[in-house]
């Protein structure tokens, strides 16, 4: 039996502002937009290229906005990556690895998978790491 993770909640102040940063500057694609009266509004996004998505909602019971920390995106490039969000007007951090002393600024010398990454935070504090994953070399 597959287990597969298919959405994530991400708890922010204003579901507005929150899907234009997520569409705009994260390049995210809009999937559902809903809402079931007053106190109700659900929308659902994913990752160009992503099996999972996120839904953003605001007054969520089990979490305050700007709560959920360390979720991680990955990709191929991760210099391009970081450019896209730039040119699209997000403020990404800047590059670090992890070395034999633990966070060290800059990409992985040996541009290793999984072992370089930046940070974004959304308009709520809501934290996301970009790791690179490079394409395995044909066996």
């Amino acid at each position: 039996m597959d287990w597969t993770l298919e959405l994530v909640v991400v708890p922010v102040s204003d579901v507005d502002r929150a899907k234009t940063f997520y569409i705009e500057k994260a390049g995210f694609n809009l999937l559902v937009d809903h809402s079931a009266g007053e106190d109700f509004r659900v929308v659902q996004l994913d990752p160009p290229g992503s099996a999972c998505s996120i839904a953003i909602m605001k007054k969520y019971p089990l979490m305050a906005p700007g709560t959920l920390h360390g979720l991680h995106l990955c990709v191929s490039d991760l210099e391009a990556a970081r450019a896209e969000l730039v040119e699209r007007g997000a403020e990404p951090g800047d590059f670090f690895h992890m070395g034999e002393s633990g966070q060290t600024p800059g990409l992985d010398p040996q541009r290793q998978s999984y072992n370089s990454f930046f940070p974004f935070n959304d308009p709520d504090g809501n934290t996301w790491l970009v790791q690179e994953k490079r394409a395995e070399p044909a066996a």
